[in-house]
């Protein structure tokens, strides 16, 4: 069997008639289409009903059509595409139940433009289609089909952004003109700062930045409604490492003054063995903030107090070797190492990766031993 369908996505048919839908049989399609007609003879959707009664009595006049012909009007409802899509869906599944023939049905579906198109995998899925065909008055030739791909893309939040904020930013060059003239600003500036925020944004835009930027967002404010340690914890670190930088350059600008200018790997060791204690602070507190987030919410593992144990013996480690490749000039300002006490510094850095190690997987593993024990047989 054959079904001509055509489609009134948005209901116009049932709400400007007060017809119940799906409408089945020729002689009713162009009642409705009638009645469509004479509620509101603009509504385009009653070019779609005639040709779908002109189509079928094509098809039934066709000699090499041999199979049995039927045409059914199904309408969505006034609202979103999801909800309109969904009953038309509805309505495609009573008329086939209506026609209760043993053929297989095919579908050639009729509609009024690109919006109405989008139903056309909801109607896919229920009955194969051999056509569509689109119903465009002819003084009217695409105009819905931009209309429409002009509201798709303003609706959507991503074109929007794309699209519209570089162009919104573009026509404020002129009213920024004017304030600066007004301002006696010169004009240079004001480009010079449309230019910069259109390569910021182009930038962010295409770095994809937005992403991170909402993460990081939404786990700062996920951290402080729960009330989690690592957030103030994370403040603390990010306040030592600032007070460290600060203090790695002052320590490298008075090096710089007693000893005079410096290679660029004594100004690194320098800089390193003056802000390696601070960074080592920032560490160590971020990684307890974090073990006691994760004892709170009961996943704690021994293993994980690992952490502030590394974070000491690399800065041992990197203490040792500042200073031991510090300008000999320095001894006032900073603390030069011999290499005997480098060697000390690498050896117990070492030792307190390793013991840490050691210890926190044997009070695991000694730790799940004790669970399975307590485990009923």
């Amino acid at each position: 069997m054959l079904l001509v369908l055509p489609v009134d996505l948005d209901d116009d048919l049932g709400r400007k008639t007060g017809r119940s839908t799906p409408v089945i049989g020729r002689d009713e399609v162009e009642d409705a289409a009638v009645a469509l007609a004479t509620a509101d003879p603009e509504d385009s959707d009653v070019n779609v009903l005639f040709q779908a009664v002109h189509t079928y009595d094509e098809l039934v006049a066709d000699e090499s059509v041999e199979e049995e012909v039927a045409v059914a009007a199904v309408t969505g409802v006034d609202g979103g595409d999801v909800q309109a899509n969904r009953a038309v869906g509805d309505e495609v599944d009573t008329v086939l139940a209506a026609l209760a023939t043993g053929e297989d049905v095919r579908a050639i579906v009729i509609t009024d433009g690109a919006q109405d198109e989008s139903v056309l995998p909801v109607i896919r899925s229920r009955v194969p289609l051999d056509g569509v065909r689109r119903v465009v008055v002819r003084q009217a030739q695409d105009l819905e089909s931009i209309y429409y791909t002009m509201k798709q893309v303003l609706a959507d939040p991503e074109t929007r952004g794309t699209v519209l904020v570089p162009l919104g930013v573009l026509l404020l060059i002129y009213p920024f003109s004017v304030i600066a003239g007004i301002l006696d600003i010169p004009g240079a500036v004001v480009l010079g700062l449309v230019s910069a925020l259109l390569g910021l944004y182009t930038l962010f835009r295409g770095l994809g930045l937005e992403r991170a930027v909402d993460s990081t967002v939404e786990q700062v404010r996920n951290s402080l409604y729960a009330g989690r340690v690592t957030f103030i914890t994370y403040v603390v670190a990010l306040a030592l490492l600032v007070v460290g930088s600060v203090q790695g350059f002052e320590t490298l600008s008075r090096v710089e003054s007693a000893t005079g200018p410096l290679r660029l790997e004594t100004e690194v060791a320098v800089f390193v063995h003056a802000a390696v204690q601070w960074a080592a602070a920032a560490g160590i507190t971020s990684s307890l903030g974090q073990v006691t987030d994760e004892y709170l919410n009961d996943s704690f593992h021994w293993r994980y107090l690992n952490a502030p144990f590394y974070v000491a013996a690399i800065a041992i480690v990197l203490y040792g070797l500042s200073g031991y490749f510090a300008p000999p000039g320095a001894g006032d300002v900073l603390v030069r190492l011999t290499l005997q006490e480098l060697a000390m510094a690498l050896t117990v850095g070492t030792l307190l990766g390793v013991l840490s190690t050691l210890t926190f997987a044997i009070a695991e593993s000694r730790e799940e031993g004790e669970e399975e024990t307590a485990k009923p047989a």
